[in-house]
C-alpha cells in the first residue's frame, strides 16, 4: 500500500486515481506526525460482500429479558 501525504496526492490526483481504479490501495497522510488519515481503495473491494454464518453460537450463548424490561426509543438509540 503506497502513502501520499496530502500535498502529494493533491498534485498527482490524476495518477492516483489511475492507479487506484488498476487495484492499488492509497493512504492518505497529514501533518507533521505524517499520521494517516484515509485510505483509498478500489470500489469494487469496498463493495465486496461478506457472507455470515447465521447461527455461529447456537447452542453455545443465549439471553433473556424479564417480562418488565423496558427502554425507551431515546435510550435505546442513544438520543
Amino acid at each position: 500500500m503506497k502513502t501520499l501525504q496530502v500535498g502529494e496526492f493533491k498534485s498527482h490526483f490524476s495518477e492516483v486515481i489511475e492507479n487506484i481504479k488498476k487495484g492499488e490501495e492509497v493512504a492518505i497522510s497529514f501533518g507533521k506526525k505524517k499520521e494517516k488519515i484515509a485510505v483509498l481503495v478500489p470500489y469494487s473491494k469496498y463493495m465486496k460482500k461478506v457472507s455470515r454464518k447465521i447461527g455461529l453460537l447456537e447452542k453455545k450463548a443465549s439471553f433473556t429479558l424479564s417480562s418488565d424490561f423496558k427502554v425507551s426509543d431515546e435510550t435505546f438509540f442513544n438520543l
